[in-house]
């Protein structure tokens, strides 16, 4: 039964590295129609996503399975419990990929035009989040899910700055007020993504060290991680 038991949680984790695969996959995808204005890159968001939504219903169905039948205890427990939650928000940041892509769709149908707002670093900045926190999954480090918590603070500064740009510009170039919208919907799906790294990487904590650092992550102690038995 345990031999059984370890080769669930083993395939469980599997599945969610896959699942991360394909939202990390869909955000850049998103990420680079912005920048290319590439309608062939939306429409690839847009395919995949019932790759993700089949997926998530996958992991879920398994790791209810595991829970009935094999009742796990401490880090085993709380691994399959963060597994159930990240698997949520990578289902999430996939929705927020397609956002993106759509609001791109509509910006390739309008006449380009210049922004005064780096959409590309943000973009690469959340990039930078939902890959590490994915790694810090696959390492089991929390140190590695500390950072992306940090990295959330800066997110939430471009977008601020997006949003005064942007809104300036409505009010000062009104024929660019469609343009302008467009890439503030993008800037907050993708801040929307960052809280999703956020929260993978709040589990990513729960899991290796049985804390929960919600709310105040800025107080979070980054111990010598327990044995994952995984």
């Amino acid at each position: 039964m345990r031999t059984r038991f370890q080769q669930q949680m083993e395939e469980l984790r599997e599945k969610l590295l896959r699942m991360g695969g394909l939202a990390e996959l869909a955000v850049d995808r998103a990420c680079q129609a912005y920048t290319n204005r590439d309608l062939h890159s939306c429409q690839l968001v847009l395919e995949n996503e019932s790759l993700i939504n089949a997926a998530e219903r996958e992991i879920d169905e398994l790791a209810f399975d595991i829970l009935a039948t094999q009742q796990p205890a401490a880090v085993d427990l709380r691994f399959i419990l963060a597994v159930t939650k990240i698997n949520a928000d990578l289902e999430r940041v996939g929705d927020q990929a397609v956002n993106i892509a759509e609001r791109v769709m509509d910006m390739i149908e309008l006449p380009a035009v210049e922004l005064p707002v780096d959409i590309a670093r943000m973009a690469t900045a959340v990039s930078a989040m939902v890959r590490r926190s994915l790694e810090s999954f696959v390492e089991g480090k929390a140190e590695l899910a500390q950072a992306v918590l940090e990295m959330d603070h800066v997110v939430d500064r471009m977008r601020d700055e997006a949003f005064i740009v942007l809104v300036r510009t409505m009010n000062e170039q009104p024929q660019s007020t469609q343009q302008a919208l467009d890439a503030l919907l993008v800037a907050r799906n993708l801040e929307r993504v960052a809280d999703h790294a956020t929260n993978i990487s709040e589990d990513v904590i729960f899991w290796v060290l049985g804390a929960d650092v919600r709310h105040h992550a800025q107080t979070a102690v980054i111990a010598r991680p327990e044995s994952t038995g995984t």
